[in-house]
């Protein structure tokens, strides 16, 4: 247990039976009444973001998250199997967890999972990935970077818009935030 005292941004507490992220906090003491801390926070299940108010010195349940990063192997139905970097343990988790950053997940990726004990509870894919593209319509001479966007499909079978000239086989950058092409990769 801790209380409005223990708030700092990033901490996870236990908030009416759902864990949440403490995003942003400021504790106001106005000129008439008791303190009180404000607060915008994070669903760590839906990633919805809530104000509310807490009286100071309330109580709250503090969740420890640890951190860890881990390398995705493969799916296994409905799960997804990570393994450890350090320990070489195998980790299931599930889609629901794992959420839009399929799209983006592929094998051998490194990735940010945070654990309450052995529990998974948040996923999280580095910034940028490279993809391949697998299938667009092919570029026509003059196609230029100041032309127009295509779609094209990724590796995971995600669809990314892409500028004329990319073509299938071209390795591309992609903010796994936004889902958007930022620039082609030659390696």
């Amino acid at each position: 247990m801790g209380s409005t005292a223990d708030f700092r941004n990033g901490l996870v507490i236990k908030f009416r039976d759902e864990l949440w992220q403490i995003v942003d906090f400021q504790h106001v003491k106005p000129g008439k009444g008791g303190a009180f801390v404000r607060t915008k926070m994070k669903s760590i299940k839906t990633g919805r973001v809530v104000d509310n108010t807490f009286r100071s010195g309330e109580s709250v349940e503090t969740i420890r998250m640890e951190e860890k990063k881990m390398q995705y192997l493969y799916q296994d139905g409905a799960h997804y199997v990570f393994m450890d970097q350090t320990t070489y343990d195998q980790v299931h988790v599930s889609a629901e967890i794992i959420g839009d950053n399929i799209n983006y997940l592929k094998e051998n990726e490194i990735c940010s999972i945070s654990f309450n004990g052995d529990t998974p509870l948040r996923f999280e894919l580095p910034n940028f990935v490279i993809a391949e593209i697998t299938e667009t319509e092919p570029s026509a001479k003059g196609d230029t970077v100041t032309g127009g966007n295509k779609p094209a499909k990724i590796g995971t079978g995600a669809s990314v818009n892409v500028p004329l000239f990319i073509n299938i086989g071209d390795k591309i950058r992609i903010d796994t935030r936004s889902g958007a092409y930022m620039e082609r990769v030659k390696e």
